[in-house]
């Protein structure tokens, strides 16, 4: 398959990498050569099979709106864009394209998510979460902390979930959910020790949505892979 990468940044990158490690072709364009989705055109987009997203929240919701204007297929790494999600996927409707999109791609915070929908079951427990990322990440909280929100609000609707965000030095990414009670406290922890593992599911990802059509997240199909 070719696949077109937008984001030459360290996640970017490792997603070009491993693709190719994959036997797939890659094509990538970086901020400058894509400026508000000017190269996501027709011309530029026949043959590729999916064009993957590790950009900005606001260079995300152009490139998606462009790509599936085209009836293509995307998927998007890219966090921060989701208020603008119904409108990406009456587009996707309406043309035919492809989108898949998720706040992580890594297969370990798939099965955290899972973990914690059976932490939030408890009673008698208060609930908290952290997350730590690289001071170049521009979101906070993450989007993975704000799904490990909604799957806790999602089970004990009404009570308050705090979140603390950290941003230093280099680092990949670590998300803590804490349940708290009188006598005890337990703690799930995913800690990345490199962008490999989103990388990875991200063309794992593209790998699956190729011959699709339709919009998906990544929590709904990663057991597929």
């Amino acid at each position: 398959m070719l696949f077109l990468v937008l984001g030459k940044g360290k996640t970017g990158s490792l997603v070009a990498e491993v693709a190719r490690e994959r036997g797939h072709g890659v094509r990538a364009y970086d901020i400058h050569e894509n400026q508000h989705a000017s190269a996501l055109t027709a011309p530029n987009l026949a043959g590729v099979d999916v064009v993957i997203d590790f950009t900005s929240p606001e260079a995300a919701a152009e490139n998606i709106r462009a790509v599936l204007a085209l009836g293509c297929r995307i998927v998007v790494g890219t966090t921060g864009w989701y208020g603008q999600l119904g409108e990406m996927k009456a587009i996707a409707q309406r043309r035919g394209g492809a989108l898949l999109y998720g706040t992580n791609f890594s297969i370990g915070v798939q099965k955290l998510f899972r973990l914690t929908a059976e932490l939030a079951k408890l009673d008698g427990y208060r609930f908290a979460i952290s997350e730590t990322h690289h001071t170049s990440k521009v979101d906070a909280p993450s989007g993975t902390a704000i799904t490990l929100k909604q799957i806790i609000e999602g089970i004990r609707p009404g009570i308050e979930i705090p979140v603390e965000s950290h941003r230093v030095g280099d680092a990949n990414g670590e998300h803590v959910v804490t349940a708290t009670s009188e006598y005890d406290v337990l703690e799930l922890r995913h800690d990345a020790y490199s962008r490999r593992g989103f990388a990875l599911g991200a063309v794992r990802g593209a790998e699956w949505v190729h011959d699709k059509s339709g919009t998906w997240e990544f929590r709904e199909i990663f057991d597929q892979l």
